[in-house]
């Protein structure tokens, strides 16, 4: 079995991968049979020389390798006919713009496995980078917060070494008695809650934080039954929810009379209702001052999310009665933090997680018949066709 790492190829350089240098000698170490070779590529958080310094073949030809794994979706010129690929693709949800690159996947007969789709038989996500964006959405919303008003100044992350530099930075702020909500409670509301609580902001319950005033900054997690209420008043469970969100409407404008930050750490699904409406922004008792999106849908759950933003330029300004993009410093603009890509901030630590995280869960696959179902429930792309559990994009694939 050939293994081959590729290089990162999309237009915004991507410095993450998927194995180390240290996870791939170990790869290699656990299963003989395997050979890897690893693209040359001068972008990446771990050099060439790292690879090659743990016996690993640096290459600029890996096109005989069986299995190719990247991060970002791979540009449609450069996919091998006929191989097997694992990459984000970003078109599970049927994302327009990636519409190209699904169809290209099935033309050139490629069995695809889509990191997103890596999943537990209970459809938990197995690997992902999403606590890793919770740690920068948090920092970075803070910093958002800092330059809004003028009151201190954050380096910004991708300058610093890591997590625990981040929480240091954090630590020696003098915050005022603000209010957080955080939205979410999977990986990327995880690793908000981790930042929070390292640099002791108190958690507090929904009922109290909704109610009562404070002399130092709180904050509250919520999941979505605490902000979204069937239209027909029942309250079932989260099964419900998920099997007929259209259902339900977003009861989030009870936090926005109280919050002063915001901070998504949610999956939004096709269906569910949008969280924060332009009307809860509009609202004259709307109290919320940054928005730090971190799920990055445009134009979708969180009204204010016009664009993504970028690790160059984080922050936009959004002025809610026109519903438009202004400059951060208007008097009455809302500030926005919608970076798409947080985990480049944090690149060796990323890559470490996620190549832990594939080791333990995708890698015995290959090796044990696939017993636990881990490679057929992540397939998408099969001899040509769409795998039956993602015959729900056949109209995606039409563009209907």
């Amino acid at each position: 079995m050939k293994f081959g790492i590729i290089k990162e190829r999309k237009a915004t350089p991507d410095k993450r991968v998927v194995f180390t240098p240290d996870e791939l000698a170990r790869l290699k170490q656990l299963h003989q049979g395997v050979s890897v070779k690893v693209e040359s590529s001068d972008l990446r958080a771990f050099s060439d020389n790292e690879y090659k310094n743990m016996n690993i073949e640096v290459t600029n030809d890996i096109s005989d390798s069986d299995l190719f794994f990247g991060v970002k979706e791979v540009p449609v010129e450069n996919l091998i006919p006929n191989k097997s690929y694992f990459f984000f693709s970003h078109t599970v949800k049927k994302q327009p713009y990636n519409r190209k690159l699904l169809q290209a996947l099935l033309e050139k007969n490629i069995d695809f496995y889509d990191h997103e789709t890596i999943v537990d038989v209970h459809n938990r996500r197995l690997i992902g980078f999403g606590k890793y964006a919770g740690y920068v959405g948090a920092y970075n919303s803070f910093r958002a917060f800092g330059i809004k008003f003028e009151l201190f100044k954050l380096p910004k992350a991708a300058s610093l070494s890591g997590k625990q530099d981040m929480i240091a930075h954090l630590k020696r702020l003098v915050l005022p008695p603000i209010k957080i909500v955080n939205t979410g409670t999977g990986k990327v509301g995880t690793g908000v809650k981790e930042i929070l609580d390292a640099i002791k902001i108190k958690e507090v319950s929904v009922e109290n934080y909704l109610t009562k005033n404070y002399t130092q900054p709180v904050y509250v997690q919520i999941d979505v039954l605490d902000y979204n209420i069937r239209k027909d008043g029942q309250v079932i469970d989260f099964n419900d929810f998920y099997q007929y969100s259209s259902e339900y409407v977003s009861n989030f404008e009870r936090f926005t009379k109280v919050s002063d930050i915001y901070i998504s750490g949610h999956f939004h699904g096709n269906d569910a209702p949008d969280i924060l409406t332009r009307e809860m922004l509009n609202a004259k008792d709307c109290k919320i001052k940054v928005v730090g999106d971190i799920s990055c849908d445009v134009n979708s759950s969180i009204a204010c999310t016009l664009r993504s933003s970028t690790i160059d330029e984080p922050i936009y300004g959004y002025l809610p009665i026109e519903n438009k993009e202004v400059d951060v410093f208007h008097p009455a603009a809302i500030v926005v933090m919608a970076v798409d890509n947080l985990p480049c901030e944090l690149p060796r630590e990323a890559s470490e997680g996620f190549g832990e995280m594939f080791m333990e869960h995708v890698i015995p696959a290959f090796f044990n018949g696939d017993k636990d179902g881990i490679l057929q429930r992540a397939k998408m792309t099969e001899n040509g066709k769409l795998t039956p559990r993602f015959s729900f994009l056949q109209d995606y694939v039409d563009g209907k």
